[in-house]
């Protein structure tokens, strides 16, 4: 695909940039580049191809959950500065 100066003017509109006559002269070798790349890219096959989630070989490094006891109630309140009905009390923090 070819791009023209029509098309570099739009896109420096839609940025809202201001390009001189040799910049737009530059840009629309490198867009045009970079569209004939994408064209190739695009002509691969990749029907055969699984799709990958990552690149490399990825497997779960987490060990199995067990069940554990947990602290009772009055060991998780052992150290707390207040307390009231078996509940940690905090200062109010909305009115």
């Amino acid at each position: 695909m070819k791009v023209d100066e029509k098309q570099i003017d739009h896109i420096a509109a839609l940025g809202r940039l201001k390009f001189t006559d040799q910049q737009k002269k530059i840009f629309i070798g490198q867009f045009s580049k970079i569209l004939e790349y994408v064209e190739k890219v695009k002509s691969v096959d990749i029907n055969k191809i699984e799709p990958l989630v990552h690149t490399f070989d990825q497997h779960n490094v987490f060990r199995p959950d067990e069940n554990k006891p947990s602290l009772t109630r009055e060991q998780a309140l052992s150290n707390a500065p207040e307390q009231t009905k078996g509940f940690f009390k905090v200062p109010r923090v909305i009115e």
